[in-house]
């Protein structure tokens, strides 16, 4: 499993990025390998953290190419003050199974 955190500061938000924000929602959810995402934001919430979770690299990538993605990526200086993103393979994932996550709990319970 890979992740892609996609952390942001916000700028200003019009109609061509609301719908194109909308086209790569979709493009994401039906990339094949697309196991779903998340949204966190800073303490302060100046940053947000979209962080979307896949099968495999290869659907990652697929979904990275996707053209609706590449137009958002020349065009994210009219949206956003800045960037950065992370991807992480993803190696365990556990908990007390009491929250429910898109990874999967890799440790039994009693």
């Amino acid at each position: 499993m890979y992740s892609a955190a996609f952390m942001f500061e916000p700028g200003t938000y019009d109609d061509r990025f609301h719908a194109l924000d909308a086209l790569i929602e979709e493009a994401a959810r039906t990339t094949p390998g697309y196991l779903g995402s998340e949204l966190w934001l800073s303490p302060d919430a100046v940053l947000r953290n979209a962080t979307y979770f896949w099968e495999t690299e290869e659907s990652l990538r697929a979904f990275s190419a996707h053209p609706k993605h590449l137009e958002a990526k020349r065009q994210y200086t009219q949206w956003y003050k800045g960037f950065h993103i992370v991807i992480s393979q993803v190696l365990r994932s556990y908990g007390d199974g009491k929250i429910s996550h898109i990874t999967p709990n890799q440790r039994a319970h009693a």
